[in-house]
């Protein structure tokens, strides 16, 4: 009887480990804008990284990183993203936005785009332009 409830447990606690994380890549680089003013200290930030393949659906997020602004332009970001989600063939960019109060200051209007490949420049670097009012 103690064998098998030594046996029972044994099983249960190999069922219990946990999975071996994932593998993960990452994309850092910077957001930056051109004009000469300084961000409420309450904007956030959000930069994602997106499949961007098929113009009629949209873009599928592979990652994303959303928090309020530490101090002023160039503003660091890093995105990690599990590499087996990356498909041949697809197209990938990341896009970058900073909001106050829900509404949009500064966006990405040119598209990024990114190889995932390990050769893309790191730092990244996203220039984002004032949306106007």
């Amino acid at each position: 009887m103690k064998k098998i409830l030594l046996l029972g447990l044994t099983a249960l606690l190999g069922a219990c480990q946990s999975m071996p994380p994932a593998p993960t890549a990452s994309l850092d680089g910077e957001v930056f804008y051109l004009q000469r003013i300084a961000l409420p200290a309450t904007a956030t930030l959000s930069v994602s990284l997106q499949d961007v393949s098929r113009m009629d659906a949209p873009a599928v997020t592979l990652a994303e990183q959303k928090g309020p602004v530490k101090g002023q332009v160039p503003l660091p970001f890093h995105l990690s993203y599990d590499p087996a989600q990356v498909k041949p063939g697809h197209r990938y960019a990341v896009t970058a936005r900073i909001e106050l109060d829900g509404k949009l200051l500064f966006m990405t209007t040119e598209q990024h785009a990114v190889q995932l490949n390990g050769q893309d420049p790191q730092p990244l670097r996203l220039r984002v332009n004032a949306v106007a009012h």
